[in-house]
Parts: C-alpha cells; structure tokens; sequence
C-alpha cells in the first residue's frame, strides 16, 4: 500500500505553464541553427545554461556565432523563448487549492533567459511577480547549479525540506525525470496531452 501523500513536487513546463517545444526548434532552423534542442536531450551549451555555468548573455552570444550572418542576439532570445506559451489561469487557481492540504514544491529545468520570460507571463496573467506564492520553495535548475534527471536535485528537495519520499508525489512530463525520481521512492505521475495536471487534480464532472 502507498503510503498517504503529504508533499507534491511540480514541474514547470509542460504541467503548469503551457510549452511548446518543437516552437524553438523551427524558429532556431529559420535562423540557421539546427539540431540542438529537443525535449529528450540537448547540446551542452544549453545544459551549462540550464545550470547556471554561462550567463544568459553568454548563451546568446554563442549561439550568434552558429547562426546566419546578420542574426542579433535579441533575435536568439526571441527564438529560444518561443517555447513559453502562457499559464492557464485554472491550473494557477488548482495549486492555491492545494496549498490548503499539501506542501508544494516546484522543481523546473530552466534559465535566466526563460524566467525573465515566464515571470513577465505570469505577471500579466495574475499580477505576481514570480511563482514563489505558489509553492512553499522554488527550485530552478540555473540557480541550485544541478537539472533532472540527475538524482542530486531531487535529493537536494527532499533533504532540505525534511520530506519523505513515499509520501512525495512528483509530477513531470518528461519519462526520463519521471523514472529518477521513482528509483528514489518517489511517488510519480507521469503529466501527458492526454492527461493533464487538471484531469490528475479535480474529478470528472
């Protein structure tokens, strides 16, 4: 028998915000840069992104060298965050629901550059300045220096907030985070088009 859920992990994209990967892909090719980027795997300047070993102006910088002639780094920006869509205001009022009977953590791969982005979504969309009123921590990959799947995330979470994993619950859209996190002990739920974070939550009307 699992045990009862007493903490939920939340990843970002894909879950509570609204992406679409395949977005930057075309947008990097228009600038002639290619196969660099997918949802299962990345080149590594966009993993030393990710955990914050270069600076976002760096990033860009790099990734002007590999485009067209003429390409500007707000050019890149504007590429590499066409992937955030926008919050669906349903999902934000979800998590305030369950921030009355779980503690809530969210655990994101994601970059200077993106946050920036998201944050200014998020601002439009409810007024807060960032996601920190959503969840008891805030765990970005660029700022705690390590991305999933590594297991030293999870157990960083797990460990600073003084939380089993059993009675943890991780939600995430990708496969490979998802099957980490269960060799951790870590109760899991795989987040899918067909199966979203809403359909998980509140019951079939």
């Amino acid at each position: 028998m699992k045990a009862a859920v007493k903490h939920i992990i939340f990843d970002l994209g894909g879950v509570i915000l609204n992406i679409d990967y395949q977005k930057p892909i075309q947008a990097f090719a228009d600038l002639g840069i290619h196969t660099l980027y997918s949802k299962a795997a990345q080149s590594t300047l966009f993993d030393e992104l990710e955990t914050g070993r270069i600076s976002g102006d760096d990033f860009l910088n790099n990734l002007v060298k590999m485009a067209q002639k003429g390409t500007t780094p707000q050019q890149i920006k504007q590429a590499w965050n066409s992937i955030i869509l926008d919050f669906p205001i349903r999902r934000l009022q979800l998590l305030q629901q369950l921030q009355l009977h779980y503690d809530l953590y969210l655990l994101s791969n994601t970059n200077e550059i993106h946050e920036e982005a998201f944050n200014q979504i998020l601002f439009s969309t409810c007024g807060y300045p960032n996601l920190a009123m959503f969840f008891d921590k805030v765990y970005l990959s660029h700022r705690v220096g390590l991305r999933k799947p590594d297991p030293a995330i999870f157990q960083l979470v797990l460990e600073q907030n003084q939380i089993k994993p059993e009675e943890t619950l991780f939600l995430d859209d990708s496969p490979q985070h998802i099957e980490t996190a269960s060799k951790l002990g870590i109760q899991t739920i795989h987040v899918t088009e067909d199966r979203g974070m809403l359909d998980i939550f509140l019951p079939k009307q």
